[in-house]
């Protein structure tokens, strides 16, 4: 086959052959260059990838693919891939660099017969810590199974404040949990959200509200990305976005700007709460007999049943109820917050650098886009108390918001606030609002506790993480201590929901509560740029106790290329790229559905491995085989389960509920739930490697109290039961917690001062603002900047610097600050600089930029690498001028005098405070080299990996073809014929 341009061609070049066909094949599977999960094509040519480009037919990015989804192809083919299990030789030491290959049977009996003794004894001891691996569903599916309660996820140091604010408010979340109404939103707000995060389905979407007129508005430090084509752009100061919602919200309050009607029918604003200070039952919700929460009928004068729907409830109010106790609605309570001058928009300027003015005109806009903008949608429905309908009305406000937000101390009650604005908003999944998507929205909060106890050789009875809903579900022993070796779900962080997994490696070293045997790492370079401290962290991993052992006995890291946290690893088991395995992108975890139907995914393997590589998850089926555990074994202790795609097939969590929600059932008829079929790979495979369930449009809106979709959310297994999602503006869970550290609860309460003083003052029911943990123990006339980073929209965290064609667009990383700032204060473009936190010092080159908030510096994140890692040739760009900001941030709060060690991170949910830290920034001196600082030796490159000069920065499976095209043809580039 030969192409052509349609116009604009000469006819020599007419005839010009590009590229012979006859030999290609076109395959379709799910891109693992990000966390988006686009659809791809991946055209292949005598085993080799020749292109990859979008599929136009995915859910997600509808053909849009950006350049890290191009740039898979040199993914692939990096010469950083590792080969085969490799061992620390014998008597060398850790980190050195001194490994030897073994064979795949020599690596797993080594880590069988471990994790076996481990099993028999204490299953605590085991370790096990997941990246960005989007199989969450199978990875703590086998540590339930093997019993160990210390399993989580990279969600702890990503964006856990997110998903907890809004599992705790709303049911659903930002991120994959909901998303904004593209095709309808006329207002869009973007709160902390670096060009990385859901790029191609945000591309498409912010292109389609731009195309319509929509308002788009970006709250950010910093202006790049998404930021640099918004109509607005709002440059906050780093930690304070809580401030600036409540603010949004006093004004909303102040106004009466909010929807009542929405606020008494959905959500808990007119609940009544005790008001009974210094006794139990103090801030929770007042209830009846059969422990039914009450609400106040304004016709009846009477205290009734929150669910009773032939009612006229009081939204605002305070009464005497029943008992004689004083009584508010939660609406009155929150109201009492906000309108005070405390959450005014002057006092916000004053914290968050935007001023009262624009505040107030944000506030404005958002009541008249939701109030005299409002759409309606004719269509029959029926809410959950059977009431008919015959639309659904839009409040065509939508917001998204990310890590900008999440990565502080504050972030939870932060994330809350902007749920709390949604609400009297009335843009909770409505048309033109903020919509879930599948399977969400959940209740608030889910009813899933974590497991608490373990035991030798058993399964734990739930799962490691889950919702707590009052100290009885923290995971802590008889004396109020962590169970946990993240400290996760204990009172230094109760709602820790994503587990702590930047505190893993510091708290085992450290014996913190316990020591721990073994520490399995999955795609989480906690040695470097995961982890928040990282030269103690270097440390840590190296250090030995007064018997000369480590004190972290034994590290299994698990990777497909040769990171930093590999070179210190004691056992290395190579994992295979994305196109070369099977995996599923699940609704039991982080499908891809879309707020008009669930959707998940497949990978399928394109590429014979390059190696004596094995997919990880092939790995995990046979170690629970190997085990004995009792999922992945029958009775007679044979293995039940072939491999992997076997195991995806034929689980299932409930009777026909399984890890593909696709083509269920004997002869794949049924979709969502049916028997296993077993050719259900093949069906996905025939669709383009996904499954679209379409909602019909009765069911798509207003979920949280659709009868029609809250049946068939439990008939699916979405959700346990049928009943209505009542969305929180105040969270009783936390108020339980606030009770046991007053000593009110009946139940276990903190065991020590800082404990109590902590839970007491942030487990606020209602969202506050506070200054983040970290900057109110430094010293902030000393260090006058907040430093933050963000991620490029080509390269996501650390993956992407071996990338050939990606690191020529990117391989270096500056500090910039904003320009007139800069200037004042005498740096000039290109100088090198030091910056100093209270925990360390790194040395970079600076650029200042307009696009920056004047008290904010900010680097891309995840440039700076360990020299002669990731297949880099040694003294490569990435290690001598790039840096990582990491060497700056600590991962524990400065001690105060008699206080016990504390996590940096929010004292709710654990979440990672890596946008708190305050520096200085000094100019280097003349003589010092123009380069990083701190820095490592070279790294000795592991068998089978060279890292000497790189050679290759192109790839192409035929010659280029030099071709001569009017300018008129490139810019008015038509159609390609055959």
């Amino acid at each position: 086959m030969s192409a052509t341009p349609a116009t604009g061609v000469s006819q020599q070049q007419e005839a010009l052959d590009l590229e012979p066909r006859e030999g290609q094949e076109v395959r379709y599977t799910t891109c693992y260059m990000c966390a988006c999960r686009c659809g791809i094509r991946v055209t292949l040519e005598d085993g080799k990838v020749r292109f990859i480009e979008g599929n136009p037919d995915h859910p997600v990015n509808r053909g849009v693919l950006c350049a890290k989804g191009n740039a898979g192809i040199m993914k692939q083919y990096s010469r950083a891939k590792l080969r085969a299990p490799l061992r620390r030789k014998p008597g060398s030491e850790r980190g050195s660099g001194e490994f030897e290959e073994i064979s795949w049977d020599e690596a797993l009996d080594e880590l069988t017969e471990r994790l076996r003794a481990i099993r028999a004894d204490d299953p605590r001891k085991l370790a096990y810590f997941t990246g960005r691996d989007q199989m969450q569903a199978l990875t703590g599916l086998w540590a339930t199974q093997f019993g160990t309660i210390n399993w989580a996820a990279h969600g702890g140091f990503c964006s856990v404040n997110m998903a907890t604010a809004g599992l705790y408010s709303l049911g659903h979340a930002f991120w994959e949990f909901g998303d904004p109404d593209w095709e309808r939103t006329r207002y869009f707000m973007l709160w902390g959200t670096a060009e990385d995060h859901a790029s191609n389905p945000f591309k498409r979407g912010i292109e389609e509200i731009k195309r319509r007129g929509a308002r788009f508005v970006a709250v950010n430090p910093v202006r790049t990305g998404y930021q640099a084509v918004a109509d607005e752009w709002v440059a906050i100061r780093p930690g304070t976005d809580g401030a600036l919602a409540m603010a949004l919200i006093h004004c909303l309050l102040r106004d009466g700007n909010f929807d009542w009607e929405f606020l008494i029918r959905y959500t808990n604003a007119p609940y009544l709460v005790v008001q009974d200070p210094g006794k139990p039952g103090d801030g929770l919700f007042l209830r009846d007999d059969n422990g039914q929460a009450q609400i106040r009928d304004i016709e009846r004068g009477a205290f009734v049943e929150a669910s009773r729907t032939d009612v006229a409830p009081a939204l605002f109010g305070s009464f005497v109820g029943p008992d004689g106790r004083q009584v508010k609605t939660a609406m009155t309570l929150a109201a009492e917050r906000f309108i005070d001058d405390s959450y005014s928009p002057e006092q916000a300027a004053e914290i968050c650098g935007v001023a009262a003015e624009t505040i107030e005109r944000l506030a404005a806009e958002l009541a008249h886009v939701a109030f005299e903008e409002t759409i309606e949608i004719e269509c029959e429905w029926t809410d959950w108390a059977g009431r008919k309908h015959d639309r659904f009305i839009g409040r065509p406000v939508s917001m998204h918001a990310m890590r900008g937000v999440a990565a502080h101390s504050n972030g939870f009650q932060a994330g809350r606030a902007l749920h709390l604005l949604q609400m009297l908003l009335g843009s909770v999944d409505c048309p033109g609002g903020h919509r879930a998507k599948a399977p969400y929205p959940r209740h608030v909060p889910p009813p899933l506790r974590p497991a608490q106890q373990t035991a030798p050789n058993t399964p734990l009875a739930a799962s490691p993480l889950g919702f707590p809903q009052g100290p009885e579900d923290l995971v802590i022993d008889a004396d109020g201590q962590p169970r946990r070796i993240d400290k996760a779900f204990s009172w230094q962080a109760p709602l820790s929901t994503h587990g702590k997994m930047h505190a893993v490696i510091t708290n085992a070293v450290e014996g913190d509560p316990y020591p721990i045997d073994t520490l399995i790492l999955f795609m989480a370079n906690m040695a470097w740029n995961s982890t928040m401290n990282t030269d103690s962290v270097l440390d840590m991993l190296l250090a030995k106790d007064e018997q000369g052992e480590y004190k972290l006995p034994y590290l299994v890291v698990v990777d497909a290329f040769h990171s930093e946290s590999v070179h210190y690893a004691d056992l290395v088991l190579p994992d295979t790229t994305y196109l070369e395995r099977h995996d599923c992108i699940s609704m039991l975890d982080r499908p891809i559905s879309e707020p008009d139907g669930p959707a998940d995914a497949i990978r399928q393997p394109l590429l014979e491995p390059d190696g004596d590589v094995r997919p990880w998850q092939e790995v995990m089926i046979e170690l629970g085989a190997r085990l004995g555990l009792p999922e992945f074994t029958n009775s007679d202790g044979t293995p039940k389960y072939k491999g992997y795609e076997d195991f995806i097939i034929n689980y299932q969590k409930a009777p026909g509920i399984g890890f593909l929600a696709g083509w269920r059932g004997a002869d794949g008829s049924k979709p969502m739930r049916g028997e296993p079929n077993p050719e259900q790979w093949q069906r996905y495979i025939e669709n383009g490697a996904f499954f679209k369930y379409e909602l019909p449009l009765s069911k798509q809106f207003y979920k949280f109290a659709n009868r029609e979709y809250l049946d068939w959310a439990q008939e699916v297994g979405f959700n346990p039961s049928a009943e209505q999602i009542v969305m929180a503006v105040y969270s009783e869970p936390l108020q339980r917690f606030r009770l046991a550290a007053q000593g009110l609860y009946d139940g276990p309460q903190p065991p020590d001062e800082t404990d109590r003083e902590r839970v007491l003052t942030y487990c606020d029911p209602l969202p506050f603002f506070y200054t983040p943990l970290e900057e109110t123990r430094t010293d902030t006339a000393q260090y006058t900047f907040h430093a933050i980073t963000q991620r490029p929209m080509t390269h996501y965290h650390a993956w992407d610097s071996q990338n050939a064609w990606l690191r020529q667009i990117l391989a270096q990383n500056y500090l910039y600050m904003n320009r007139h700032r800069g200037e004042e204060l005498g740096f000039a473009d290109g100088d090198w600089v030091w910056v100093e936190s209270h925990a360390g010092r790194v040395r970079c080159e600076l650029r200042l930029m307009e696009g920056t908030q004047e008290d904010t510096v900010w680097t891309w994140n995840g440039m700076g690498k360990m020299s002669g890692a990731w297949g880099l040739e040694p003294q490569g760009p990435e290690a001598t001028i790039g840096f990582l900001l990491n060497h700056v941030i600590d991962d524990r709060l400065p001690r105060c005098e008699g206080e016990k060690p504390l996590s940096n991170s929010d004292p709710i949910t654990g979440q990672a405070a890596w946008y708190d830290v305050r520096v200085r920034v000094r100019k280097a001196d003349p003589t010092e080299p123009a380069q990083t600082s701190p820095s490592w030796p070279d790294l000795k490159p592991p068998p089978g990996i060279d890292n000497g000069p790189l050679a290759l920065l192109r790839y192409a499976t035929h010659r280029a073809v030099g071709m001569q095209r009017s300018l008129r043809d490139i810019l008015n580039r038509g159609s390609w014929s055959s």
